[in-house]
């Protein structure tokens, strides 16, 4: 199960907020036993790009042998 302050990657993109499939995020709050997740989305110098509230099958655990990616957040020039 996915515990609060696991780092999570998206399934879907989110377009509206800013955010693509395999974005990683950190879960803030578990609802209802791991339906739902609070995840906070962030830049590398820790300035928040989405705090979005996802349905368990929008998110994923991260694998041990996953490599993190950097992409430049398309929102941060609106």
């Amino acid at each position: 199960m996915i515990a609060e302050l696991d780092c999570v990657a998206l399934n879907v993109n989110l377009p509206e907020h800013g955010l693509a499939v395999d974005d990683v995020g950190a879960v803030v709050h578990v609802f209802n036993s791991g339906r739902a997740y609070m995840v906070e989305f962030t830049t590398y110098d820790g300035d928040t790009v989405a705090l979005v509230k996802l349905p368990a099958e929008q998110v994923r655990r991260l694998a041990p042998n996953e490599i993190h990616h950097a992409r430049p957040d398309e929102m941060a020039s609106h």
